[in-house]
């Protein structure tokens, strides 16, 4: 139920981000075309694939509850990271390979570009700087109130995107505004290709973290130390010998741990045993809902 919540609030959230960004996107693409600002055109590149990030993102939330069946027995929870990797590909492609076409065209001409114009375009930037705070406001804000927030890759992305379009939206209107005061078009072209490498390092930034979830990430040390201690606290396991943990989604834990029994425990008791030491981890960490143990005997322990 904690995790339904926490995705109806997710799904607000990207919800907010996507309305923010299509307008935001419209307004640059207009201002961009009427100026001619390789700046302003590369913001609107930037909010075209934040946009379309967003549809991944919500696809994202909805297929990655899909219920396990025999074809996936482990869930739908590794479809949030593919689509997170998409996005990924998405503002490098759609948004950084544009701006620095954009950057680039810029200095390869040489025009006076009619301040009209660039006034316009200033205010649609400073509108969207904006929509474009208020947007990552809600996200830090459900981020820091929420314990798994950190691990959600749809909300780390709107964050993401977020901060990556406010930043660009300022070096959008530092660029311009510098054009329109020395005439020169470098400062702009610097500007689309600012925002270029930015988009690039963000882009980057998530499809590796995206790439680790789907090869098969760990949970993190301390969960790890603490499922460990458990164990070793049950009065009938001698050792845990090893013990593999996998994340398989926003609320799927596998762990597999191969244990040692106390000696002197009776075979006829190791599936009672088994039982009622996975029933216990799932109560204490609902999270971890794939439990596999394999259990041997440790030898019996001999005086010298």
């Amino acid at each position: 139920m904690a995790g339904s919540a926490a995705d109806r609030r997710t799904r607000l959230t990207v919800l907010v981000a996507l309305a923010a960004n299509l307008v935001i996107a419209g307004a640059k693409t207009v201002g961009g075309l009427a100026s001619g600002s390789p700046a302003l055109l590369s913001e609107a590149a930037h909010s075209v694939a934040d946009s379309l990030n967003e549809v991944f993102l919500l696809a994202a939330l909805r297929r990655s509850r899909r219920p396990a069946d025999a074809r996936h027995p482990f869930g739908y929870g590794k479809e949030r990271f593919f689509w997170a990797l998409l996005a990924a590909v998405g503002i490098f492609v759609m948004g950084g390979c544009f701006s620095f076409y954009q950057g680039l065209s810029a200095l390869r001409r040489d025009e006076q570009e009619s301040p009209e114009g660039y006034t316009a375009g200033l205010i649609v930037l400073g509108v969207a700087f904006v929509a474009e705070a208020t947007s990552l406001t809600r996200a830090l804000h459900q981020a820091r109130g929420e314990k798994r927030g950190s691990l959600d890759p749809a909300l780390r992305t709107v964050i993401a995107e977020d901060s990556t379009a406010v930043l660009g939206v300022t070096l959008a209107m530092a660029g311009m505004g510098l054009h329109l005061a020395t005439g020169s078009v470098v400062w702009e072209a610097a500007a689309s290709l600012g925002i270029g490498l930015l988009l690039v390092y963000v882009a980057f930034r998530l499809g590796r973290d995206a790439r680790d979830q789907l090869i098969g990430e760990a949970v993190d040390p301390e969960l790890r130390r603490d499922l460990v201690g458990f164990l070793m606290r049950q009065g009938e396991i001698d050792n845990v010998a090893e013990l593999l943990t996998m994340r398989l989604g926003m609320d799927s834990v596998l762990v597999a741990a191969r244990i040692d029994l106390a000696p002197g425990i009776d075979s006829e008791r190791i599936e009672e045993v088994s039982m009622r030491i996975r029933e216990a981890m799932a109560d204490r960490w609902p999270q971890a809902d794939q439990v596999f143990l394999d259990i041997t005997n440790a030898p019996p322990r001999t005086g010298l």
